[in-house]
């Protein structure tokens, strides 16, 4: 009996195992033209590497792909990277020659098998970001061959296939490009070959020793764990590039590819959407937390990021803005019926009339009216005015409104809730800050909204 009874419990910390990795799925993102030569990106797949998973969301959202065929997995083991591990149920990168179904990996291992296999895929590369500094001879114990920053990585010299077999060519031709870019000279990249078919029995379990031994040109690619962030993710980048370019496949990128530019792609241009639209929140200098935020009455929450590395997690009775490894805000909520009509209210700015879509941000200089809808009661968070419940028909400049209830840390972005009848209708932004032009709608990953996440 008591063996009986330590079997059921295993069984369910197994499930809640499933369940709880499930509910972090990782993101697949086709871009461009299909066809049979085409290009997969793979990020993400150990969560305490941060500049490789923000490389190939970039791909997703700041690349547009002209000609060819990109496929791009940003976060394969969203788990781990919400966690900010290197694979909570162990290493993932080190579970692709054999896996026992048991393992609450297998899931995602099996479907991004399935994708490598796939006939278009003729070139796959697996970002990392790397300890020290790879170097050929020993320098110190940050640079030497035991290290595997700034690399690029190949199993073997050559691969006998039809097309992109040269693996040590192609990456010594990817390095001289990186080392034609560099931030700094000591930052140059080095091929790192590990023989894996002489005897390296922990890389004949990884992602790129499963593609090569499937017939598949496998790369790995590693940026330096020393180096921040932004520079990581640049190095990443720098190094994309050059296998689109060798592939053939031509691209637009929507930022000048400077260590700089990266920087602030990755802290400003971050977006997050609620319930079709009718929200709209920009990240980059979010409040820790929102209080009193509308949130659908029996507790649901859809969302719709601009970024694939983001989700949301309830927990304790609070949802958590989650982007990446960092936890950017925390809503606490105020529960309520949701009216479903979209609606186009008008608004005086400036001086000049405008009709704005609800889930809109409006950049106001000086003061900003809302025109009285009938059945309609407009509350602006922070303004206080005695006697008026419906605060529609006042001019309010940024003056009148308290700082401390502004959704940024500027103190320059205030809400405007729009009621029907006492439930939900949606929310205008008002942004006084004449330096920050804001966007009147976020530019999404992908139209399908996303449900609020599990507890972890």
């Amino acid at each position: 009996m008591l063996k009986l009874f330590k079997l059921f419990i295993i069984s369910l910390f197994i499930q809640n195992l499933f369940a709880n990795t499930q509910s972090f799925d990782f993101d697949f993102i086709k871009k461009g033209i299909q066809d049979d030569n085409t290009l997969l990106i793979v990020g993400g797949i150990q969560g305490d590497e941060p500049g490789a998973f923000m490389a190939a969301s970039l791909i997703t959202t700041h690349y547009e792909i002209k000609k060819g065929s990109v496929w791009v997995v940003p976060n394969l083991n969203f788990y781990s990277i919400i966690k900010r591990s290197r694979g909570p149920f162990g290493d993932m990168n080190r579970k692709f020659a054999d896996l026992k179904i048991t393992d609450p990996d297998y899931t995602s291992v099996q479907r991004i098998k399935k994708y490598i296999k796939s006939p278009e895929v003729k070139v796959i590369l697996n970002l990392h970001d790397g300890s020290g500094f790879y170097r050929k001879e020993h320098i110190d114990w940050s640079h030497s061959p035991n290290r595997w920053g700034q690399s690029s990585i190949i199993d073997q010299a050559n691969l006998d296939i039809e097309a992109y077999g040269n693996l040590e060519d192609i990456s010594k031709e990817v390095c001289a490009y990186v080392n034609e870019n560099l931030i700094k000279p000591k930052h140059y990249y080095s091929v790192k070959n590990t023989h894996t078919r002489m005897g390296d029995k922990e890389m004949e379990k990884t992602l790129t020793y499963f593609a090569i031994n499937n017939g598949k040109a496998a790369f790995g690619n590693e940026a330096s764990k020393v180096l921040p962030l932004h520079e990581r993710t640049y190095y990443h980048l720098v190094a994309l590039e050059k296998y689109m370019d060798i592939m053939g496949i031509e691209f637009e990128r929507k930022f000048e590819l400077n260590s700089l530019s990266v920087k602030n792609v990755i802290n400003n241009d971050i977006y997050i959407s609620f319930y079709d639209e009718k929200i709209q929140l920009p990240l980059s200098e979010i409040r820790n937390i929102l209080k009193y935020f509308p949130i659908k009455k029996d507790g649901s929450l859809e969302f719709t990021p601009s970024n694939p590395l983001m989700t949301i997690i309830k927990k304790n009775g609070t949802y958590m803005i989650h982007y990446g490894n960092r936890k950017l805000a925390n809503l606490k909520p105020d529960y309520l019926e949701m009216d479903n009509e979209q609606k186009i209210v008008s608004i005086n700015i400036d001086g000049k009339k405008r009709n704005v879509t609800l889930g809109s941000i409006i950049d106001v200089e000086k003061s900003f009216e809302i025109e009285p809808i009938k059945n309609f009661r407009v509350n602006i968070i922070g303004f206080v005015q005695k006697g008026k419940r419906d605060e529609s028909g006042v001019e309010v400049n940024r003056d009148k409104i308290q700082k401390r209830f502004s959704i940024d840390r500027n103190g320059k972005i205030f809400r405007v809730e729009f009621y029907k009848d006492n439930k939900f209708a949606g929310m205008v932004l008002v942004n006084f800050d004449k330096n920050r032009k804001m966007r009147e709608s976020v530019s999404l990953v992908s139209s399908k909204e996303k449900s609020v996440t599990n507890n972890l």
